[in-house]
């Protein structure tokens, strides 16, 4: 049967997101959430939400969360943006910034999302290639472009790159907009919020779902001048203008109001990653230095995939990436101690 509409549908590689086990016995060690709940005044919101608000739409500008965010990192409301995660933001920024035609920089080792935005705004790019420790040479960057995205600290890779360097990469790119995605920020890395008053051309992604336990509600942020932010907010407003429900604006609001239970979790997720990477190198793995909340590893005598298959066997799911230079590591999200120890205790099985 001939179908000529074929021809016209829109052809793409789509982002693949990690495997999400139903089973209640599973590890889940493989999409770098987190593994404490959200913080009581999250929790209480959700005892006590009116379900009839969910019959009016949400308040499309998210007042109260922007001035939340606002009051936590020292900028104007009109300087925050929100959206429904950081995946949602990031989407909206590519649409809105990177319209020149001139390619965009961003590393070849990093969150895969990117080139499937690249591919589906039709924004052409070229990925700087880490050196041979997955670090990032920002000089890399001083060339005529489109646009700079740079995670910090990177995906899957885990390392960070310091605030100084970060304002180098800034003075270098004065044309054009830098992004700098944020999501693993809270786990150890330096931020680039100090450096929005500063560089108009400076945006800030973060994200709710990795430091904040609230993946399942996906709300994410962008920071920066009030230039930019407009940009985005008519861009939102001409796609969607509701990008956040009722509920999750209340959650958001909460959870930034409480500062001292997300430092008490971060400071749990650090000290944990730092005794299962410890206990990972004891028993042989190349463990990569890891500001974020997952660990990016390999075995000099067992092949990434070989492992990951056996984990997985043993319901312990972890992340593996058949892609050029990191198909023999592994990326396993830091859990609860009692996770990790038996991730652990089965490594050492396997071994």
């Amino acid at each position: 049967m001939d179908k000529p509409f074929l021809a016209k549908l829109r052809r793409i590689d789509p982002y693949v997101p990690g495997e999400q086990p139903q089973s209640d016995d599973i590890i889940k060690l493989n999409a770098n959430e987190n593994p404490y709940p959200p913080a009581p005044g999250v929790q209480q919101v959700l005892r006590t939400f009116d379900a009839s608000r969910l019959a009016l739409y949400p308040d499309a500008n998210g007042k109260a969360p922007k001035k939340a965010l606002a009051g936590r990192f020292g900028v104007k409301p009109t300087q925050v943006f929100l959206g429904n995660g950081s995946d949602d933001v990031l989407a909206l920024a590519f649409q809105s910034f990177f319209c020149s035609g001139e390619p965009i920089l961003y590393p070849d080792i990093t969150y895969s999302f990117y080139p499937v935005w690249c591919d589906l705004f039709r924004i052409p790019y070229e990925t700087m290639p880490l050196d041979d420790n997955f670090c990032v040479d920002i000089r890399d960057y001083d060339k005529p472009n489109g646009g700079v995205v740079l995670p910090n600290p990177n995906a899957p890779t885990g390392r960070g790159l310091s605030l100084a360097s970060l304002e180098d990469l800034l003075q270098h790119n004065a044309d054009c907009v830098v992004i700098i995605d944020e999501a693993y920020v809270d786990f150890g890395a330096q931020s680039a919020v100090p450096l929005i008053e500063k560089y108009e051309n400076l945006l800030v992604v973060q994200t709710m779902s990795k430091s904040r336990s609230l993946a399942g509600l996906r709300i994410g942020y962008a920071l920066g001048s009030e230039t930019l932010i407009a940009t985005l907010e008519a861009v939102k407003n001409s796609y969607n203008s509701y990008t956040l429900d009722s509920l999750a604006l209340a959650a958001g609001e909460a959870s930034v109001a409480d500062e001292a239970y997300f430092q008490d979790t971060c400071r749990k997720v650090m000290a944990t990653r730092e005794r299962a990477a410890d206990a990972l190198r004891e028993l042989g793995f190349t463990v990569s230095p890891s500001l974020t909340n997952f660990l990016f590893v390999t075995h000099p005598k067992k092949e990434a995939p070989v492992i990951f298959e056996y984990l997985r066997q043993k319901n312990i799911f972890i992340r593996y990436f058949k892609l050029p230079r990191i198909d023999n590591y592994l990326r396993i999200t830091v859990g609860t101690d009692e996770q990790m120890d038996r991730m652990i205790e089965a490594l050492r099985a396997f071994l």
